[in-house]
């Protein structure tokens, strides 16, 4: 190579592209990094096959997604920081959710992402939650573990992503987790009363 570090990026016209291409200008960083903008799947497939060949990786990701349920942070990978958050002004209302502590794998705690960190969160309109007690107390409480989406986005990059498959996803998840999931259903059934 030409001794710079080949980074597997996003393919042109994502929004991680443009942060990528910010950090690297304002972090200086041309002279150390290649950004390799291929489909993502296709680059993610090459880095896999690097780190089973014990060659070193580089790339970004997000979670929740199935690239940190196959490489696990702080045993195969680490999150790495940016060396100051420098948001693009797109980001600037985030700017406080761009260092982030208690990031299991980072390499300092708190880790400067260079990435606004963001939330899944359940929506629902005022009219319908008014409606609807029990659905409104389930939103409240139901959660999943980051873990999990991951393994379930694993499965769906690995070809389980018909709505059959997406089905049982669910069922196989209720099921390893009944005794949490019968605790929501019963809170939801109360409040409905």
């Amino acid at each position: 190579g030409d001794g710079k570090a080949d980074l597997t990026a996003c393919p042109p016209g994502w929004g991680c592209e443009q942060v990528i291409a910010h950090h690297m200008e304002v972090y200086d960083l041309d002279d150390h990094i290649n950004p390799v903008k291929a489909a993502y799947e296709a680059g993610m497939a090459a880095t896999m096959a690097a780190y089973k060949s014990g060659e070193p990786i580089f790339f970004y990701t997000w979670a929740p997604n199935w690239t940190i349920f196959k490489l696990k942070p702080g045993t195969d990978v680490m999150w790495i920081n940016v060396p100051e958050i420098m948001p693009k002004e797109s980001q600037m209302a985030g700017k406080d959710r761009m260092e982030v502590s208690g990031v299991e794998g980072a390499v300092s705690d708190p880790v400067k992402l260079g990435f606004v960190v963001s939330d899944i969160q359940i929506v629902a309109s005022k009219k319908f939650m008014d409606a609807n007690p029990a659905a409104t107390k389930f939103f409240e409480v139901f959660t999943v573990p980051l873990g999990d989406i991951n393994e379930q986005n694993t499965k769906m990059n690995e070809g389980e992503k018909g709505e059959k498959d997406i089905a049982r996803h669910v069922d196989e998840w209720i099921a390893k987790n009944q005794s949490t999931w019968d605790g929501w259903m019963e809170e939801a059934r109360n409040a409905a009363k």
